[in-house]
């Protein structure tokens, strides 16, 4: 039978894929999240593309928030909340869990539940536990549906810093002298666990740096100068994490330098250099998000030791398995490049390293999010 003379349908217009910007979260940088969250949604061509920005509040909840960058700012010293930008106190956000279904789904107590529409892509700005540590990713996953920024693994081993060390070590990358003090360690015998850090520091010298082995931005780090501050050290550090991490101070120039996966593989950014604040004794969060300090960009390097860090940037991006993006950390010693960590997803606010260096490059903040945005449509889920 010929179908040529029956009524044909119009065609319908190909929507645009659409990206729910997901910030806030329950970790310690919560505020920094919703800062970047911001920028994000400032810079998302909304030409190209539909947005559902989605905050994770500080306990959990998935809210549906206001699409109002403007309100995402540092005022007055202060971080924005999630909280204040909830269209609701008590609605929820859920996404699905068929692989094969995309639909958001918001729902009230007491009232029937709204479908939000598919999405699809996740733009994860969230950093440190419940979001940048692979359990996000994780959830992504399973429900299917493709993210920016790396997988389950990476995300892990990029969060926590001992697990990150061991596997630079292990592809022949250059890591500072460090010991970790687990929970039970300082809980069964906290003079066994101390004497391990004293005796760390009798073979590497003070100042130490106590930290969270699961945190950024700085948070709960203590630069310790003796053993009178070691106690207090670690007590801010287990606010954060019960699991701490203890450097040895390195002598060098901070230097920064960022990695983005492009369609043909990941390249790394011209670098950037941190001074030494002015008014704090290291670039803590007070330093880099409050203060302000500025950084370098380009880092007045060599080229060969332009090209040097570049390589290392990405060797690190590839021993990791990462994927979408990632800042990475060095100090340049007196012995070379040494690397500090790396930052699955790095801090992307207007005054945050990571854009800064990629605009230096010839790529701004817009084009920037575009290219990440499009290496996460370009892949899947699951084992890749």
């Amino acid at each position: 039978m010929s179908t040529e003379n029956l009524p044909q349908s119009p065609e319908q217009p190909s929507r645009k894929p659409r990206v729910a910007v997901v910030f806030g979260g329950r970790s310690s940088e919560h505020g920094i999240s919703v800062v970047t969250a911001g920028a994000v949604l400032r810079a998302i061509d909304r030409t190209r593309y539909d947005v559902l920005p989605i905050g994770i509040t500080r306990d959990g909840r998935w809210a549906l928030t206001a699409d109002e960058p403007d309100r995402m700012a540092i005022t007055e010293r202060r971080t924005p909340d999630v909280e204040e930008l909830a269209e609701s106190d008590e609605g929820g956000v859920m996404l699905p869990i068929d692989p094969g279904n995309r639909e958001v789904v918001y729902s009230e107590p007491g009232s029937v539940p709204k479908a939000l529409g598919e999405v699809d892509v996740v733009f994860p700005v969230l950093h440190g536990p419940y979001g940048e540590d692979g359990t996000l990713q994780g959830l992504l996953e399973l429900s299917g549906v493709p993210y920016v920024g790396s997988g389950v693994l990476a995300s892990a081993v990029g969060q926590d810093k001992e697990y990150m060390k061991r596997v630079f070590t292990s592809f022949g990358l250059k890591v500072g002298p460090y010991v970790v003090i687990r929970p039970r360690e300082w809980e069964r015998d906290v003079f066994a666990a101390r004497k391990k850090i004293v005796d760390f520091a009798g073979e590497h010298g003070w100042p130490l740096f106590v930290k969270p082995a699961r945190a950024g931005s700085s948070i709960g780090i203590t630069k310790v100068d003796d053993l009178s501050g070691l106690d207090d050290a670690v007590a801010e550090a287990q606010r954060h994490d019960p699991k701490v991490l203890v450097e040895a101070a390195l002598h060098g120039r901070e230097i920064e330098c960022g990695v983005l996966e492009f369609e043909d593989g990941p390249r790394a950014s011209l670098p950037s250099e941190i001074p030494p604040p002015d008014a704090h004794a290291y670039y803590d969060f007070e330093a880099k998000y409050i203060d302000s300090t500025p950084g370098i960009v380009p880092a007045p390097l060599t080229p060969e030791e332009t090209a040097e860090v570049q390589r290392l940037a990405v060797d690190a991006f590839e021993a990791a398995s990462c994927e979408g993006l990632v800042r990475a950390d060095f100090f340049l010693t007196d012995d070379g490049f040494v690397i500090n960590e790396i930052n699955t997803m790095p801090g992307m606010t207007p005054i945050s390293m990571y854009p800064q260096m990629w605009q230096a490059s010839g790529l701004g903040y817009p084009e920037l999010v575009e290219e990440l945005i499009r290496a996460a449509l370009r892949r899947s889920t699951g084992l890749r």
